[in-house]
């Protein structure tokens, strides 16, 4: 008797997922939508970047996907959680578990020295040891060419040089995704491409989804995927367009 098998793909399960985001704010006595219905899946690796003029709720999305906020309605998935119906400190464990954060600002705490900014997430998850904190914030610090001023403070440091303190700190627990919200928008231009490259070495070699907000389109272009908000929907452009 013959034993008749069929090959099935496996599609693979997005690491982020997206279905009917709304976001409202509410304005005096009115409703104001910032978007509506806006459907997205990222997967493990990719390079996405969000792009949208000034308002467009484009950071408000990212914060979104985030996990830093909510949405009005619908379902968001980050890393297989339902997020929707999850509160604040169940959300912050799963930031904690799987999400490094690249802001504009920097946000370095200024009286920590760079080393001491790289561990904060490692203490946090209170799973190393201090010496094994610090070995892995020395051996990032490193990587993004910083292992001479790990004994400095962010105020004697360049712009560029704490954004890339800020880049070590999102990499060393190891998250799967990094969320960048206009990381070179506060450095000139020479430094912002060096930023921007660094990111997308560090997501080849680390294979960490990289998704992230921008004004900067040549940027966004440089991304596997891009996404517009336009009039509060989501459009993809694809490569080439």
């Amino acid at each position: 008797m013959s034993q008749h098998t069929t090959d099935t793909a496996i599609m693979p399960q997005p690491i982020i997922s997206a279905q009917q985001l709304t976001q409202n704010i509410q304005l005096n006595d009115k409703q104001l939508s910032i978007f509506e219905d806006l459907n997205l899946e990222i997967f493990a690796g990719e390079q996405v970047a969000i792009t949208g003029r000034s308002g467009s709720g484009k950071s408000t999305l990212l914060g979104i996907l985030a996990t830093l906020d909510q949405a009005s309605h619908g379902q968001l998935q980050v890393c297989g959680q339902d997020i929707q119906h999850l509160d604040e400190e169940q959300r912050a464990k799963i930031r904690l578990a799987h999400i490094g954060f690249v802001f504009q600002s920097f946000q370095l705490l200024p009286h920590l020295t760079a080393l001491e900014n790289v561990m904060l997430p490692l203490r946090l998850k209170n799973d190393f040891n201090l010496k094994e904190a610090e070995q892995k914030a020395l051996q990032l610090l490193a990587r993004v060419g910083l292992n001479r001023q790990a004994q400095q403070t962010p105020k004697v440091l360049s712009g560029g040089e704490q954004q890339r303190v800020a880049i070590a700190r999102a990499l060393v627990s190891e998250p799967d995704i990094i969320f960048a919200d206009e990381p070179t928008g506060n450095l000139d231009a020479a430094t912002a491409y060096d930023i921007e490259q660094l990111l997308f070495q560090l997501n080849r070699e680390m294979g960490t989804t990289l998704v992230l907000v921008t004004h900067d389109v040549a940027l966004a272009q440089q991304c596997q995927r891009h996404f517009e908000i336009v009039h509060g929907k989501l459009i993809e452009h694809r490569l080439g367009d």
